[in-house]
């Protein structure tokens, strides 16, 4: 039972170790490295026409009906039949699979990793002011109210991080069903601009989600910094003898 409290304490205090590294060291250079990111050909000054990608989805020959009118009746039926509202039925794409959109999975893969390491950043950040949270007391807890304002603000960007990861799996399901409807009705061009209007907005999307990483790391730092005395200790000495 002891060496198991002393364990819980040692990871306490390795935890505050880390967590004040991270505020001191980590988070400016983080956000020094953010910036540089977002200053790269990949993120600044990209036109959205570089992020297009061809569906290789050929539009096939228009089948002219009225030509088959030397047709016997039950064949020129059937063939009349084969255009209907329900679309072309689709086997196998004749040029193979129609690609994800190569330069977006580049950049999510650019982005997908400072996702996760904001959501880890926040959770450490979370975990060192909840155990410097002193215990339930009457008076002097104007230290305290910080401490649990501050808390609250990290919450909500862990938050926000994790729901970027949502973001990027729905462009890829909605992406999926449109590429979906341009191989059903291939004849329709607007099926195929959505595709183009959908990747230049996820383009848009990514580049807003590097800057709200970087933002959120500005915000943490700057909170943390201006708030670090009564995150630390929040009951001052002064006040806690005026009671006796």
């Amino acid at each position: 039972m002891v060496d198991t409290t002393k364990r819980v304490q040692e990871y306490k205090e390795s935890l505050k170790s880390k967590a004040e590294e991270l505020v001191f060291k980590g988070f400016p250079e983080t956000i020094v490295r953010l910036n540089e990111i977002l200053e790269t050909p990949s993120f600044k000054n990209r036109a959205f026409v570089d992020v297009h990608q061809d569906l290789n989805i050929p539009v096939p020959d228009p089948i002219l009906v009225n030509s088959h009118d030397d047709l016997p009746p039950a064949k020129k039926t059937k063939y009349d039949n084969s255009i209907s509202q329900e679309g072309t039925k689709v086997m196998a794409l004749p040029n193979g699979t129609s690609p994800s959109n190569k330069h977006l999975q580049d950049l999510v893969g650019i982005v997908k990793p400072h996702i996760r390491k904001l959501v880890e950043d926040s959770n450490l950040l979370k975990m060192w002011i909840s155990f410097m949270i002193p215990k339930i007391e009457d008076g002097n807890n104007f230290g305290v109210s910080i401490q649990e304002d501050t808390l609250a603000e990290v919450q909500s960007v862990e938050s926000e991080a994790a729901a970027f990861f949502d973001q990027i799996s729905r462009y890829f399901i909605s992406r999926g069903k449109l590429i979906s409807k341009v191989a059903k009705y291939p004849h329709i061009d607007d099926y195929r601009q959505a595709v183009v209007e959908l990747d230049e907005k996820e383009y848009l999307s990514l580049w807003l989600v590097m800057a709200e990483i970087r933002n959120r790391y500005c915000s943490l730092h700057d909170i943390v910094i201006k708030n670090l005395d009564k995150i630390k200790k929040p009951r001052s000495t002064n006040a806690a003898e005026s009671l006796y």
